[in-house]
């Protein structure tokens, strides 16, 4: 069974960032494409980031497209989320998920994700 733990999230200020990670453990991550959600209060969760099993394609939300940069380490069964010029409507609860049969096609969807981690909040306040 994989687990995933996130961690590195925060209160900061707008324009500030922030790194957060994901640790996996239980089964290789090189098995999965992994992504990162989030949610915020009163929202459906939305994706935000997804990268593929060996980094070699990453996909991006719009809104966070330019500031954001997703990349993994499997050799250490981590994945990164950077997050650059945080904005108060990036706000919420970020999750890490992994997906085994995630495709290019399938990768935003959050159906796609069958492992998540327990989420990290994330608080910029406007």
């Amino acid at each position: 069974q994989l687990q995933l733990v996130e961690s590195g999230g925060g209160l900061v200020q707008a324009g500030d960032s922030l790194r957060l990670s994901c640790a996996a453990s239980g089964r290789p991550l090189s098995n999965y494409a992994m992504g990162w959600f989030r949610q915020a209060p009163g929202k459906e969760r939305e994706f935000v980031s997804a990268i593929s099993w060996n980094g070699g394609s990453t996909y991006y939300a719009d809104s966070v497209k330019g500031r954001f940069t997703i990349s993994r380490d499997n050799a250490k069964s981590t994945v990164t989320l950077q997050m650059n010029a945080l904005k108060p409507e990036d706000t919420a609860v970020y999750y890490c998920a992994a997906g085994a049969w995630a495709t290019a096609a399938t990768m935003t969807l959050a159906t796609s994700y069958n492992n998540w981690g327990q989420g990290t909040q994330v608080t910029v306040p406007s």
